[in-house]
Parts: C-alpha cells; structure tokens; sequence
C-alpha cells in the first residue's frame, strides 16, 4: 500500500451549496434556480430529488444574498457545511411527519365519507334530511387543514406570477369541493359521470365531496411515499458520511486520552483497539490486525494491516491493537473526500433532466389550459355541467408530471451513492453518459495492472560465486539507495540474510545503479548495459539468464566485484492478482481491451498474454498517451481510458471516460470521471456496469413517465378516467419512479 500524499481540501472559493426547504416538484426547482441566476455573476443549479442548490460565481462570504433570493422566492434556504447536513435531516423529519399526520387525519375522515355518499347515492331510500351537510362537515377537514401543503404552495407561487405541480393539486380539489357545496345549495340535479361503480342516481351530485377527499388522500399518500422513499435514497450517502467515529483515543504526554475526531492533529498518535472503527487516515506505527474496509471500498474479505501500512477513516479492526500516526483527519481524510465527490455528483445534472425541467416548466399552464378547453368543449357537446366539470378535473390531476421531474435526479442519487459505498466515485453524470457508449477499454501497465513494486524472480550465479555473500552484498548497497528495483534486490535479499557488512564510500551511478566498497572490495549493482559499457565480462550463464529475461520482458541486474560479474537479478513487476480476472470481465461485458505501456515491447507482450489482452500499444511516453487515445478515437473507438492518475492524467482527460485506480488519500486531485478506490481490478467492470444500470434506470423512469402522460391524459379527456382514478394513478406513477430508482441499492460487487 502506498504511502499518503498531502490533500487539498474540497473547497471552492466561488462556489456556494445550499439546503432548500419547501420544494415540491421539479417546477419549484426550476422557480428556485431562476431566482438564484438573476444574482450578478452567478449561475445555478437546483436539484429537486437532493434539494440542494449548487451556486457557482459567488463567494462563500456572500452566502447571505443566495438565501435571501431563496426566500424571497418563497422557499426556506440554509447554507449547507460539507459533514453536516443537520438542516435538510431535520427539515425532511419535518416534512414527513407532517405529511403522516395530515394523511392520517384525511384517510379517516375520508373512508367513512366515501362509505356514506356511495350507500346513499346508490340508495335514494336511505337518505336522511341533513345527509349533504353530514359530508361536507366530513370532508372540510380534509380539504382544507390536510389538503393545505398543496393550498399554501399554490397561493406563494401565485403571488409570484408561477404556477407548479401543486397548482393543479390544489385545484383539481377545490374544484371538486366547491362543485359539490354548490349543488347542494343550488339543488342542482344527479350527476351521470361513471365511478366505476354505475351510474349515479339523481339527486347524488354530493359525490364531489368525496371526489375532492379521496383526491386529497391519495395526493398526500403518494407525496408521503415519495418523501420517504427520497429520503432512503439520500440515506444511501449519508451511510457513508456516517462511518466516521465521533471520538478518538489520542496519545498525549505519555497517556491515552478520548477527544472528538475533529480535535485529532496531523502527526498525532491514534489508538485504535479491537472492533473499534478507525477515525483517522494513519500510517500504523505499532501493532498488526485485520482491517474490515467493506464499508468504505466494497471488499467482503478483511485486509491485513501492519507496520508501515496505511489505514483510513471508517473501516474496522477486526481482531487487533494497533497505534496510527496520523496523515489526514476531517475533510482531508479519503472518506470525506470520497463522501464529497460524491454529493457534488449527486447535485450535478444530467442534460436530459435540463431538458425535463424546462417541458415541466411550461407543462403546468399547458396543463391547465387544456383542462379548461376540455370542460368547455363537453360542455358544448351537451354535456351535463358535473360531468364536464368532472372530465376537466381528471385531465387536470392525471397530467401532473411530478413522475417526470422525479425521474432523472432519483435514479442518480441512489446510484452515485451505491456506488461510493462501493469503492466507485462516480464524479457526474457525463461519466454515466459515456459508460453507456463506450466499446474499448485501455489499461495502463504500470501501477494499474501491476504493481508499483517489482520483484526479484530469479538469482543466476556465476560459477564459483557465493549465494549468501552475493545477496549480502546486494543487500550492502542497495539499501541507501530509493530506485524501485533497488527496494526489490533490498526485499529479496532480506528474506535470506540478516547481518549486512559495512558499505563505505557509497554512491548511485544515474540512471544505471549503486556501487559501494565492502571489506575492500569495489562493489557495483547496475544495468546490464553498464556492465558492457564497464567492460565486465558475462559468464555464459549470466549471460544465458539476461538473454532470458530480455526475450520474457524482464529486466536484469548485475552484481559484479572489482569488475568480475558474480550474479544477476531477474526483476519483473507482479501482475496484480484481480487483473486477469478483470480484464475477462471486460470482455465478457463486449468490450475490447487494450494495454499501453511506456515499458519495452517485450515487457508489455508479457503482461498481455498472461492476462488475455491482444492489442498492446508499448513504449509510449506519458505525454503521447493521450495521442494513442485519440488515435483510437479517430478510428470510431469510444474509449474509457483507466490509469493509476499520476501519469496518466492528459490521457485520462483525453478518453470519453476517464478511470483512475488509486490508493492512499489522495483521490480528490485525479484527473479522471470515475475514481475507483477498492484494492480490486475487477471494480473496472463493476464501474461500468453500475453506470450503464444507473443509465438504464433513468431511461426507463422517463419512458414511464412521458408514456404514462402521453397514455393518460387522452383517456381522462375522453371522460373515461373517474377524478380519484386520476389522483390514485398519478400518485402512483411519481411512486414507482423513485421505487425503481432505489432498486439501484441492490448493486453488488463482482467476485
């Protein structure tokens, strides 16, 4: 595991979130957006499923005139602090504990008063005098105090000049309650709109009421579900924000004391015992024990963790003591940083969810025009003025597009979240729209498919030469020196030999090795090519077991004594041990792979064959990746393009869609549209397969949601949907949205 790198914190200095309250449907985003962009210099964007409104162009200092124009619009509006979110928790706590109450109280007023005015309107005979004013006292009530979300957000946008979902709610109710008060004090005779149960008898117009109460309760009962179902979808993330500990036992002055994890210092000494969750990124000074990362990478199987390696912020110490020095604490850990790259995705949106904001924009006046001019035009046709009025306010309830505007936002919260929980940052919804294009994958070598460490694979002695005196040596003069290659002949050598002799006058030959003097002895560990240039003789053994390497694509290192070559080292870097898998993956999945390298050709040949990869592109600098890409693009290749992010950030810029494998605390400064943070390659497939489902799932919401209006609002025209089959459907359909989008929660890890 590698060791940490410093992090800048997710900070913006023109750059505001905020928490909005009062929202209703995606129209109330849009009125809230609008309001926010005619501040100077400053554009929005509002995202109704999150309620959260990203400003750009206006200084944190200024937060103050964001909120302001928030309310003058009509809504609430919070500053929101990265970690704490305590505003939008309580006021979603609020809000559907309002609801409940309010859909309690109209479900039963309203059960008793649909039973009542069914019986009598279906049995003139049991009729009793007063029987009309008994169903308006019931349903009063209801259409009023439970009915008065809808009411209260109708009249602040009339008095803003705008119209919303809630509009038409709001209307389709009052319509109905003051159509059927109205006929009972003018007498006005029966009603032939069909129920679903028949006819209605003359002298039964006091139906309404229950048309205007059971209307109220499905609209609450369905804005209920639809809140709940939201706020699980938002709990997806804040699972994750919530892995870090509150507390932290800290080493001070010789003693271990328990402080918030917010007070914990860069370079303190971190305390972490058995089960207990880990509140710091921290290098382990002491200590060994199985670390539980499933909840921050995905990984089921716990990780051994010891001197030297690296533990982070929110996974768990299954079985061991260990004491952290710790690296990255608050916002600058991988878990808030993670945490935060994935809110900002979540308040991103997708250009098809532009698009559904402006249709719903002008949708509602659409909507309300078109109910008018159909009640009119029944009313022409002859028919009686409760029935026209009747088929006007179906059209009006059923056309409701709070489906269309729940749609895009729902499904992207819960899969960006499912995705964090998975080690998968998915940074914004341009990543989801390329994942569903791409047709090839190019891996990088180096540090993604293998690891950053080589290895030592074999030792060729020359003849007469000491094994255990070569590697003593090696060991001599490799260890004051920081090359790759050197820590590997250093690791090797350490596991055969402990006592190492005294190496004087020690020093690197650049770009070729070290050299040093031992007990008098001149003693070089260098590339083959310096030994030529050097003019020392190969034994033919050694030189059998370069030509070897050279043909395999691996290097070699010779150790040679007063010029004599006693030895060589085969060096190769491992394969990481999930690459093949993840490469069949790839292509199980459709997908063409590609290897590029900056190493030799042999090298990456090697690499290629072992893991089933036919394509290699080899010996390609860093600065001419991003050239094979486009390359590959101009042949018509969509490409994804995964690197480790140190080398590879034009390429990974470059790509249709950029994937950086990284590790330690440094995923907030990658150049890449998915950061994949679980020690895992096969992460790569369930990256794309998770954005491609994700992308699936907003494509069906809008197809319901576009077919369900198209379908509906010709049938409630025709006067073939009753009003309460109208609210009932139309509750249902922003239901189902949000329950197919939570569906997303149920992605699983590949093994």
């Amino acid at each position: 595991m590698t060791t940490p790198v410093d992090t800048l914190p997710l900070a913006d200095l023109d750059r505001v979130e905020l928490s909005i309250g009062g929202m209703t449907c995606a129209a109330c985003a849009g009125r809230v957006e609008r309001a926010l962009g005619k501040l100077d210099g400053v554009t929005a964007s509002v995202n109704f499923a999150t309620e959260r409104a990203v400003v750009t162009g206006l200084a944190p200092s200024d937060a103050d005139q964001a909120v302001a124009a928030v309310k003058k619009a009509g809504y609430e509006a919070s500053v929101r602090v990265d970690g704490d979110d305590e505003w939008s928790r309580r006021a979603a706590v609020d809000r559907v504990t309002s609801l409940r109450r309010r859909l309690l109280v109209s479900a039963i007023l309203t059960v008793p008063l649909m039973d009542i005015t069914l019986v009598l309107a279906l049995v003139p005979g049991l009729r009793f005098p007063g029987w009309e004013l008994l169903c308006v006292l019931l349903s009063l009530p209801v259409v009023t105090w439970a009915a008065w979300p809808f009411h209260r957000a109708t009249a602040r946008n009339l008095r803003h000049g705008s119209v919303t979902m809630d509009t038409l709610v709001s209307l389709g109710i009052l319509a109905s309650f003051g159509w059927a008060v109205a006929t009972i004090l003018m007498g006005e005779g029966g009603s032939s709109y069909w129920i679903g149960y028949g006819q209605t008898p003359a002298g039964a117009s006091a139906i309404y009421l229950d048309v205007a109460a059971g209307m109220t309760t499905f609209q609450l009962a369905g804005r209920y579900f639809e809140s709940r179902s939201r706020r699980k979808a938002g709990d997806v993330l804040d699972a994750l924000a919530a892995l870090a500990p509150d507390r932290a036992r800290v080493v001070r002055d010789g003693v271990e004391v328990v402080v918030p994890s917010g007070q914990v210092r860069v370079g303190e000494l971190v305390v972490v015992r058995a089960g207990e969750t880990i509140p710091v990124d921290g290098q382990v000074v002491e200590g060994r024990a199985f670390v539980d990362t499933s909840t921050v990478t995905g990984e089921p199987v716990p990780r051994e963790t010891t001197v030297g390696d690296l533990a982070v912020t929110g996974t768990t110490s299954a079985d061991g003591r260990l004491v952290l020095r710790a690296v990255a604490v608050g916002a600058h850990t991988q878990l808030a940083q993670m945490t935060a790259i994935a809110e900002r995705a979540q308040a991103s949106k997708a250009r098809v969810e532009a698009l559904v904001d402006r249709i719903v924009r002008v949708f509602v006046p659409v909507v309300i025009a078109l109910a008018i001019a159909v009640g009119v035009a029944w009313l022409w046709a002859g028919a009686q003025p409760a029935h026209a009025i009747g088929v006007g306010i179906s059209v009006l309830i059923i056309a409701c597009p709070c489906a269309l505007g729940l749609a895009t936002p729902t499904a992207l919260m819960v899969g960006i979240g499912r995705g964090a929980q998975l080690g998968i940052l998915i940074k914004g919804q341009s990543a989801l729209e390329a994942s569903g294009r791409i047709d090839t994958v190019v891996l990088d070598k180096t540090g993604t498919l293998t690891l950053s460490t080589l290895v030592i694979e074999q030792l060729t002695l020359a003849p007469g030469a000491d094994r255990v005196r070569v590697l003593q040596w090696a060991a001599a003069v490799e260890q004051g020196s920081e090359h790759p290659v050197a820590a590997a002949i250093a690791r090797y050598a350490a596991a055969s030999v402990a006592d190492l002799p005294t190496v004087t006058d020690f020093r690197t030959i650049p770009g070729r090795g070290a050299a040093g003097v031992i007990d008098g002895r001149e003693v070089v560990v260098a590339s083959v090519p310096h030994a030529i240039d050097e003019r020392m003789p190969l034994p033919a053994d050694v030189r059998d077991a370069v030509d070897d390497a050279t043909a395999s694509g691996r290097s070699s290192v010779v150790l040679a004594a007063d010029g004599v070559v006693e030895a060589v080292f085969t060096v190769a870097d491992e394969v990481r041990p999930s690459a093949k898998a993840a490469v069949s993956q790839l292509q199980r999945m459709g997908l063409s792979t590609v290897l590029l390298t900056g190493d030799t050709a042999a090298a990456a040949r090697r690499v290629a064959d072992e893991l089933g990869i036919s394509e290699v592109r080899a010996e390609v600098m860093p600065a001419d990746k991003a050239g094979v890409i486009a390359a590959l693009q101009a042949d018509g290749h969509r490409v994804a393009m995964v690197g480790d992010g140190i080398n590879d950030a034009a390429a990974l810029g470059t790509a249709d869609l950029g994937m950086a494998v990284v590790s330690g605390t440094d995923i907030a400064l990658k150049s890449a549209d998915i950061i994949l943070v679980r020690d895992d390659l096969r992460v790569i497939a369930d990256a794309i397969a998770l954005s491609r489902r994700t992308l699936r799932t907003i494509r069906g919401n809008l197809v319901w949601a576009f077919g369900y209006n198209v379908a509906a609002i010709p049938l409630a025209a025709a006067g073939l949907l009753n009003p309460l089959i109208s609210a009932a459907a139309m509750s249902l359909s922003s239901v189902l949205v949000v329950w197919n989008s939570l569906r997303l929660r149920s992605a699983k890890a590949r093994r």
